[in-house]
């Protein structure tokens, strides 16, 4: 018989709207702007000292919605996200640093859909605010410094194989080394050869001048700055989740740029200096009278640039080597940091304390930075700017070594608790492979956001009320039908993003708006092809079936190839066009399950086995 559907058919129907309805429903608890304290190490807040707390921010008129304690972390719901940043600093005032203050979105996802795992959309940076930041990796510094390590261990193997060298030099991607002979040099490249594969090897010059030149291979120079880049992934990741921040996102984009976004996170000078730091601690011995002085360096004092010390260029152990740093006070209650060390840091630096005992060794804070210059062209005065990049390093304490150290000591001397704890929060995020620069970075306050969600949601109510006056007057009764599916397909697409987690963005929200226009135009197809059918003298029913069967091909062809064009998008492009794509992409399959299987579904209800005469289309 025309027109009917088996009952399973109704049922996939019916437990696939509802499957939908569910998981859309969290969408319509909006989330409550939060603060939220993580506190440090074993220091756990009572929950007397939170109503204390609470009760500060009442005073201070911010009221307070809720306070839930999760894990090790407490969560204060707030009414407004006005009242974030107020609550934030004074909190922070109160605790020190006790412990860390975030700006949070506080779920509100009623119990019962809890159950479920149902959950709201996230909201993206320009509905939620927060700030963004587009870092570029310094690939060159990255081979630089990757040079330079080479080089201190190629010095010290000659230096046990009592093989003289001179001078060395790094240019680009090669190092060399200078030897008072061809012999010495010539023992020294079989030496070195073994110990470092990765290079290209070449004499240079013959009798005091001879020189063996290093050239990293081209496959090095990929693997160091692909190294460099997930390594400062790694170590942005870990600095992001030291700050306390809510749904962080670090990514990598194309072959030398770092995306991070901090969803909730308005002051931007704090989240610059932690994420940008490009801060390194060496730990050097200080030089003899009678060492070398191609072996030495001379640096001053971070603190004090009147006073220096001459110190051994090789270095002991670099922050790499910190497996935990925690901010702590000295007996006299000055600031410091309590440093534990991995199994090689920990070898190496028991070594070198234990044979250099009476000797003063120096901690060295060193800092990648860069400052923008601008030049004109002589000729055609056209101006352009240069980027300057240069290394400051300067010695944090000077120590006499009383004693081997172990896995485990202290750094003395910093100036203030704020500089110790950013410290401890730098060397246990790790340090940065390869230096980063800013290349972009905006924020986004909260007002803005919510300012973005109330037009987005208002462009798509005007779009949802246009397509549904035309659809009522063009198509009547299948007008109705095609409106209620229209309703259904918008469900189904907040549902599928909400449990596959995307991201809603604002060009995300354009997506919707597109798909509401793109769900009916299946429709538009359908009813057309009936109304023709209708012309042509075929009955109500074989009408209804025609229209239907026929129009199929029509409606998978043109949505294919919206399909393809919405996976092209996200493939190459970035972060909002990522956004409209998946949007895109989910209504189109949402809108095609409603627009030929639940549209035709009440169509067979109404009209499917009886006798119908004319169709209200």
């Amino acid at each position: 018989m025309l027109n009917r559907y088996p009952l399973w058919k109704y049922l996939l129907i019916v437990a696939v709207l509802l499957t939908g309805l569910i998981y859309s429903l969290p969408n319509l608890f909006p989330q409550d702007p939060a603060v939220q304290i993580s506190t440090q190490g074993d220091s756990a807040l009572s929950q007397r000292r939170v109503e204390r707390i609470t009760q500060a921010l009442k005073d201070r008129e911010i009221p307070v919605k809720g306070v839930e304690k999760q894990g090790d972390q407490w969560l204060l719901r707030l009414e407004s996200t006005d009242d974030q940043l107020p609550a934030r600093d004074l909190i922070s005032d109160r605790l020190g640093n006790d412990a860390t203050v975030a700006l949070n979105l506080a779920e509100a996802t009623p119990g019962w859909l809890e159950a479920f795992n149902a959950s709201p959309m996230t909201l993206g940076l320009d509905l939620r605010g927060g700030v963004h930041f587009l870092l570029e990796v310094d690939m060159d510094a990255a081979l630089t410094q990757r040079l330079e390590v080479n080089a201190s261990a190629m010095r010290e193997l000659l230096r046990d194989e009592r093989i003289r060298y001179r001078n060395t030099e790094i240019n680009d991607r090669s190092l060399s080394l200078e030897f008072t002979g061809a012999d010495d040099r010539d023992t020294a490249r079989g030496l070195i050869r073994r110990e470092f594969p990765d290079f290209d090897y070449q004499n240079d010059g013959e009798g005091r001048g001879a020189r063996l030149v290093m050239t990293l291979t081209d496959q090095k120079v990929k693997e160091i700055q692909d190294y460099a880049v997930e390594q400062n992934l790694t170590t942005l990741r870990n600095r992001v989740n030291e700050l306390g921040v809510a749904e962080p996102k670090v990514q990598r984009q194309g072959p030398s740029r770092i995306v991070v976004e901090l969803p909730g996170v308005q002051d931007t000078t704090a989240a610059k200096r932690i994420v940008g730091a490009t801060a390194n601690l060496e730990f050097r011995l200080e030089a003899r009278s009678d060492t070398p002085e191609r072996e030495t360096e001379t640096i001053a004092f971070r603190n004090n640039p009147q006073r220096d010390a001459t110190l051994l260029r090789d270095v002991i152990i670099t922050g790499d080597s910190v497996s935990s740093a925690n901010q702590s006070f000295d007996k006299n209650g000055g600031p410091q940091v309590s440093i534990d060390l991995d199994g090689t840091g920990g070898t190496l630096m028991n070594r070198a304390t234990r044979s250099n005992i009476g000797r003063s060794m120096a901690v060295v804070f060193i800092e990648h930075k860069s400052r923008d210059r601008v030049e004109e062209d002589p000729e055609t005065g056209e101006k352009t700017t240069v980027r300057d990049t240069y290394v400051e390093r300067g010695i944090i304490s000077l120590a006499t070594i009383q004693s081997a150290f172990g896995n485990s000591f202290r750094i003395t001397g910093l100036d203030s608790t704020s500089e110790s704890s950013e410290l401890a929060l730098l060397l246990r995020s790790g340090s940065l492979a390869a230096p980063i620069y800013f290349a972009q970075e905006r924020t986004i306050g909260p007002s803005l956001g919510q300012k973005n969600i109330d037009r987005g949601l208002l462009s798509v109510q005007l779009g949802l009320l246009l397509v549904v006056a035309f659809m009522l007057v063009r198509y009547k009764v299948f007008g109705i039908f095609a409106n209620i599916a229209l309703a259904f397909n918008l469900t189904l697409l907040v549902a599928v993003m909400s449990m596959l987690g995307a991201t809603l963005t604002l060009p995300g929200i354009a997506g919707i708006v597109l798909t509401l226009g793109m769900a009916v135009d299946a429709n538009v197809l359908i009813f057309e092809r009936i109304r023709e059918e209708l012309r042509n003298g075929l009955s109500a029913q074989q009408a209804i079936h025609a229209g239907y069967e026929r129009a199929f091909t029509s409606i998978i062809d043109a949505n294919i190839t919206t399909l393809l064009v919405a996976v092209i998008l996200f493939s190459i492009g970035t972060g909002p066009v990522k956004g409209f794509a998946v949007t895109l992409s989910i209504g189109i399959l949402t809108s095609m399950f409603t627009a030929l299987l639940v549209s035709r579904a009440m169509v067979n209800l109404t009209y499917g086995g009886k006798p119908v005469k004319k169709l209200r289309i």
